[in-house]
């Protein structure tokens, strides 16, 4: 996925769209730029925000507002923020927006910067598995994000011919409903998938945009397009496969290319929808997938 177009450097931003607190801080997420580190890890539960920074060798801040909550501090002299997004792409949408406004944007004169700094930001998240053979307590890592959500299409971008094939594709093995958002397709850093794959499931993650209906789980209300979950799990594109269903990765995958940062996302499987198993002891599962992660990325 690449941009069409980015706001030219320079160009002021009002406050209407720019939306500063008092102190300086980004509206939502309360951090100014100093507080962020290079590499940000975030996740849905705020709860586990604590977990992460429990493996930092100390840490400098601690802000909460609303859902998001984020732990600054350094592990083996690497500088990183602990961050809870919420559920949702919709929360992603801002996070990511607001994470880019502290590093490209110069917040006191409310203009885009002309160097651009790139993140690392990895989702360190939950999910459920499509497929048979992933079972729960095993983590998969996500190459593409597959977009059941609608965010990335409010934003000028053009998919790669690479992403462009395995989207049509999926449109045409899973015979698309009329009646659903038009999936979008995006790339995790290729690098990041390459360190954090190595030994894990490895494929392509869909987001959807709601945990029941969107996820064809059925209480009372009926979801609209029966037995779409198991043309998911058919689903083949030379040597990929659709493993797991979560709500954040698309939205962190295209935005992050369209802002230049690097993304991936590690996901827990507490549940797996084909053998109708869900985790017996989630809890130590995501605390080995942390500890991993942060092994892998910092040594």
């Amino acid at each position: 996925m690449h941009p069409i177009s980015l706001t030219e450097p320079g160009t002021e931003l009002a406050p209407s769209e720019l939306i500063l607190n008092p102190d300086g801080s980004v509206y939502h997420l309360a951090l100014r730029p100093e507080q962020l580190g290079d590499l940000v890890l975030v996740v849905g539960d705020p709860g586990r925000v604590q977990r992460i920074s429990e493996h930092f060798d100390n840490v400098e801040h601690r802000v909460q507002n609303r859902e998001f909550i984020s732990h600054t501090g350094t592990l083996h002299k690497s500088r990183i923020t602990a961050l809870a997004t919420g559920i949702g792409t919709d929360n992603i949408d801002i996070v990511l927006g607001e994470l880019d406004a502290l590093v490209n944007i110069d917040l006191e004169r409310r203009t885009p910067r002309k160097e651009h700094k790139s993140l690392t930001i990895v989702r360190m998240g939950t999910c459920g598995a499509l497929q048979e053979d992933v079972p729960v307590d095993e983590l998969v890592v996500s190459r593409y994000g597959l977009g059941l959500d609608n965010v990335m299409h409010y934003y000028a971008h053009e998919q790669t011919d690479a992403e462009l094939r395995i989207l049509q594709a999926f449109l045409l093995q899973t015979e698309w409903p009329d009646n659903l958002p038009l999936p979008y397709l995006a790339t995790a850093d290729p690098q990041l998938v390459a360190t954090l794959g190595r030994d894990n499931h490895v494929g392509m993650t869909a987001t959807a945009g709601g945990f029941y209906g969107p996820q064809g789980r059925q209480l009372r209300a009926v979801p609209s397009v029966d037995g779409l979950n198991e043309r998911f799990t058919a689903f083949r594109h030379e040597d990929l496969r659709l493993l797991n269903f979560e709500m954040e990765t698309s939205a962190l995958f295209g935005l992050s290319e369209l802002l230049g940062h690097k993304a991936c996302t590690v996901c827990t499987v507490v549940a797996n929808r084909l053998r109708k198993e869900y985790s017996k002891d989630h809890d130590a599962a995501i605390g080995r997938m942390i500890a991993q992660v942060l092994e892998r990325l910092v040594g």
